[in-house]
């Protein structure tokens, strides 16, 4: 019953100072003579058979060569012929690993550095205004090559026609021959 004159209480009392939280443990709740007078080593496993998931590639494969269509023949053809996945540890890669060269490095090669040097001596801008002057000059060359032939050959008509061609001639409408005059 509730105390006369005070609150009913929702909560439980707290155990005593002498209480400790958790479970007790006892092969590792030693505390420190435990830790360093006892090596408590795990004990080696036996060899537990895995049960290795099923190959259904290799089953389809197999229910396809014999002529299986529908689902019920595969599931009927995956209870017969249950194949299983084969273990990791006797696979080819893990029994003779490819050689590698000692000096090869997997991945993809850093990309190097941006030369800072050069960026303050403004190279790039140079190496860019080299390149366009050499362009220039090779345009400057090639058009007097042009301008020279052009002197030493004999300007013919067909020549002239080439640079002045004719004008097209413009259609004009059709009329009707007694509005000509008109």
């Amino acid at each position: 019953q509730a105390e006369l004159g005070k609150p009913q209480r929702n909560c439980y009392t707290l155990p005593g100072f002498d209480f400790s939280y958790g479970l007790y443990i006892e092969r590792t709740d030693g505390g420190v003579p435990e830790a360093i007078g006892h090596w408590n080593t795990i004990k080696p496993r036996t060899d537990v058979t895995r049960n290795m998931p099923r190959d259904f590639i290799t089953m389809n494969r197999g229910a396809l060569k014999a002529g299986n269509t529908t689902a019920r023949e595969y599931n009927l053809y995956y209870k017969a012929k249950d194949i299983r996945r084969k273990d990791d540890e006797y696979s080819r890669f893990r029994r003779s690993p490819p050689k590698v060269p000692a000096d090869m490095t997997y991945g993809i090669p850093a990309r190097p550095s941006t030369p800072l040097f050069d960026l303050l001596q403004h190279r790039y801008k140079e190496l860019w205004m080299e390149q366009q002057r050499a362009l220039t000059a090779a345009l400057r060359v090639e058009k007097k090559k042009v301008i020279i032939l052009q002197q030493y050959l004999r300007e013919t008509r067909t020549t002239f026609l080439r640079k002045h061609p004719v004008p097209a001639k413009e259609e004009s409408f059709w009329h009707l021959p007694h509005l000509e005059k008109v």
